[in-house]
């Protein structure tokens, strides 16, 4: 089925056409819950209601913009809202922004993709939800205060520190896996 047709059957109920669109996007919006599930067990379960809510909701979608972008949308919303219910926002007072050092390039070249998302995984919800929103996804600080209902400062905050914990973890990955070569 084209992906008109698959849409145009979802939004009459056609089970087949949700098993196939299902099939089509699930594997690509499973790689965006991945960046803001803290284990791919998390990841699957935001996968799972975000497919409900796509189902429910695809009246809405009026074929202006790309549907798969719409779909990673409501992955977000989806991820956003589980975390925020589960008050992973609440915070001491966030006013001092630590200077960022900048991940270094080379550090990078020797990680693997999935090393790397098992490292942003591991980061607090918070710093994970900010830094998957700005630097994956490309959201500015004002419009992740307002989908996380945070200020902007606490969000450049925990973006900082996101990248100063993920820092630390490749620093700690290339001591032992140099000392391992060694």
């Amino acid at each position: 089925m084209v992906q008109q047709e698959l849409i145009e059957g979802c939004k009459n109920g056609d089970r087949k056409a949700q098993r196939a669109l299902y099939d089509q996007y699930s594997s690509r919006i499973y790689g965006c819950c991945l960046k803001y599930a803290p284990n791919a067990i998390e990841a699957q379960d935001i996968l799972q209601d975000s497919f409900i809510t796509i189902y429910n909701k695809i009246e809405q979608y009026d074929y202006k913009g790309s549907f798969e972008g719409w779909c990673k949308r409501i992955a977000i919303n989806t991820a956003l809202q589980r975390y925020r219910t589960a008050k992973i926002y609440s915070l001491e007072d966030q006013s001092i922004l630590i200077e960022d050092e900048p991940v270094e390039v080379s550090d990078l070249e020797e990680i693997t993709l999935k090393e790397l998302l098992a490292m942003i995984q591991h980061l607090p919800d918070r710093y994970r939800m900010v830094f998957s929103l700005h630097t994956m996804d490309g959201y500015n600080h004002k419009e992740i205060a307002a989908m996380m209902g945070i200020n902007e400062g606490t969000s450049k905050s925990n973006l900082s520190r996101a990248r100063q914990n993920l820092q630390q973890m490749i620093n700690e990955w290339r001591e032992k896996n140099t000392s391992n070569a060694g």
